[in-house]
């Protein structure tokens, strides 16, 4: 009778356990949507993406880390990241603007124009990811010429990784399209992805 009893038990101890976790994993994934708002407010400012998305990163490894911070310590890293960072999203859109006149080319028709838009495009978000991801390691004080050699490495050696940041990077494209307010905190979901990669390939 005392062990059915202990058996009867068990299953109410393992609910018991499961419950904060699921309240743990639903708070950090309103914290990632939360901080989505904040990055798109930062991105404002035309060049000021990539310092965005690294103090947003910074703030989600905060929360995971169980640390403190808020929005006070965003808008501070923001402010460190933006220093270095701009000179980085006004080269991000160099780039951009250089792979939409090579789509141009491609639909005039010009020979091996097709081509030259298709690798345009796959640089376009290589380079996309590989920004990501240096973003998801920023620290104050971190160059960021460094952080994008070693996340352009990252990308190329890290393809599964690499690929989950294109799919969050596709719904936040799919969710713009169907309902564009619906991007701006999923913004926050990318930033999370980039966190989670990396942390997957640091464990590696």
């Amino acid at each position: 009778m005392a062990q059915a009893r202990v058996k009867a038990r068990a299953p109410r101890k393992e609910s018991r356990r499961k419950e904060p976790v699921f309240g743990e994993r639903f708070a950090v994934f309103a914290e990632a949507l939360l901080t989505g708002v904040w990055i798109a407010v930062s991105c404002l400012g035309v060049v000021t993406y990539p310092a965005a998305f690294a103090a947003g990163a910074r703030h989600l490894r905060r929360r995971t880390a169980h640390e403190g911070g808020g929005l006070r310590e965003f808008v501070a890293d923001f402010r460190a990241a933006v220093r270095g960072g701009w000179v980085v999203g006004l080269a991000g859109w160099a780039v951009a603007v250089a792979v939409w006149v090579d789509v141009l080319a491609a639909r005039a028709g010009i020979p091996g124009g097709p081509l030259v838009g298709a690798v345009g495009v796959l640089a376009l978000i290589a380079a996309t990811v590989a920004l990501l991801r240096a973003a998801a390691v920023w620290t104050p004080g971190a160059a960021w010429r460094a952080l994008l050699a070693d996340a352009g490495r990252r990308t190329v050696l890290d393809p599964a990784g690499s690929f989950l940041i294109v799919c969050g990077l596709a719904v936040v494209a799919v969710s713009a399209w169907f309902v564009p307010p619906l991007a701006v905190p999923v913004l926050g979901a990318v930033a999370a992805a980039a966190v989670a990669v990396e942390e997957r390939y640091r464990h590696r």
